[in-house]
């Protein structure tokens, strides 16, 4: 599985994408750059190419994030920023 952001910069919404075989429940987490967990979201992925758009986001401070996905056994990670 490959996680793909459609920008690696956001201001208060970002979207990513990614694939599952099979239909399943996914966990995605956003974490700051110290660990901590920011925003938590749990999803259904139907199969095949999936994307989400994560809205919500504008009082999160500026700064660098991880997004990590959880689907199955899986964890996919990404590195996102919030800018002005």
């Amino acid at each position: 599985m490959l996680l793909r952001l459609k920008s690696p910069v956001f201001i208060d919404r970002f979207s990513f994408e990614f694939e599952v075989p099979q239909k399943s429940k996914f966990k995605a987490v956003l974490k700051d750059d110290r660990g901590s967990i920011c925003r938590a979201l749990e999803a259904e992925a139907n199969s095949g190419q999936q994307v989400f758009d994560w809205e919500g986001l504008s009082e999160l401070p500026y700064g660098v994030y991880t997004l990590e996905i959880l689907v199955a056994s899986k964890e996919m990670k990404a590195r996102i920023v919030k800018r002005i």
